[in-house]
């Protein structure tokens, strides 16, 4: 192993020890439901832009006279 593997071995062991010491502290966590509220708003947003921009592409020559 190169002394940089060695280094981030030591470095993760060093957090997860940290991590399982604090394992039933309330850290304030983000909750798994505000990261699926969050998911489903982006893919909401990226639905409707691909939506308008596909609108927009295939009746761009009819909305240039508006």
């Amino acid at each position: 192993m190169t002394k940089y593997a060695i280094r981030l071995s030591l470095a993760l062991k060093s957090h997860w020890e940290e991590i399982k010491k604090h394992s039933g502290d309330d850290r304030g966590d983000i909750s798994i439901t505000t990261i699926i509220i969050w998911v489903a708003a982006v893919a909401g947003a990226i639905a409707i832009a691909g939506t308008i921009a596909v609108v927009v592409g295939r009746y761009n020559t009819k909305l240039s006279g508006i």
